[in-house]
């Protein structure tokens, strides 16, 4: 009887350690979702950032050549 007793707390302690396992899986999940959403808006960002300075660049050195050309 004491074995079974023993036996059947052991398992119950295993199933609450199982429950709080899940639990933590869980909410690590969604946790790494929330960083993959962050991580991606934070690569479109870069990407627009990374567009606008070539953008600006190609700007300006198109004027100081335009700017060249038509002042000779």
């Amino acid at each position: 009887m004491t074995s079974t007793t023993s036996d059947n707390d052991r398992l119950d302690r295993i199933e609450q350690k199982l429950d709080k396992l899940a639990t933590e899986f869980d909410k690590l999940a969604t946790d790494n979702e929330k960083f993959n959403d962050k991580f991606d808006t934070y690569q479109k960002a870069i990407q627009w950032v990374v567009q606008l300075a070539f953008t600006l660049i190609a700007s300006a050195t198109l004027t100081v050549i335009i700017t060249s050309v038509v002042a000779k």
